[in-house]
């Protein structure tokens, strides 16, 4: 068997990982925490909503597809960006390095081959969205930790550095 394309391994299960532990963040928040945010920050929905577009944002022209418009309300945002994710096929990703992605960013209007735009710009600014709405959630008295970030870890009740 032949490995997937390798801007589809760096995208679709990394996007699915860290959107189903966005979801679950979301869960464990409350609708009240949610509004909470940092400084001039967007409030953590916004972070959590923005970094699920941001996924479809940075997969769907790697895959040459159309951004599809997602749900307003967060759920629904995270749950379709999600679906949307699980229908893409490694093979919609040959290639995928070489494709010119033309975009903007902020105000800025860039050019970028596949490569790069997934990793100096898509998959940073996902995170920094993803982090962004754990911090507030965190900032809001949230009782959220690393497991809760990344799915990973694991700590003993009660441990703290």
């Amino acid at each position: 068997m032949l490995p997937h394309p390798p801007l589809y391994s760096a995208t679709v299960p990394v996007f699915r990982h860290y959107l189903d532990r966005v979801a679950r963040m979301v869960e464990v928040a409350g609708a009240e925490a949610l509004d909470h945010r940092i400084a001039d920050a967007f409030p953590a929905r916004q972070q959590f909503a923005t970094a699920a577009g941001f996924a479809l944002r940075v997969a769907c022209p790697l895959a040459g597809r159309e951004v599809p418009d997602l749900p307003a309300a967060l759920g629904p945002r995270l749950a379709v960006a999600r679906a949307v994710l699980g229908a893409m096929k490694p093979a919609e990703f040959e290639g995928a390095e070489g494709r010119v992605i033309v975009h903007r960013a902020g105000f800025a209007d860039l050019e970028q081959d596949g490569a790069t735009f997934l990793h100096l710009y898509g998959m940073p600014n996902f995170l920094f969205h993803v982090t962004m709405g754990y911090a507030a959630l965190r900032a809001a008295g949230v009782a959220l930790g690393k497991a809760d970030f990344d799915g990973f870890h694991d700590y003993p009740a009660g441990f703290a550095f």
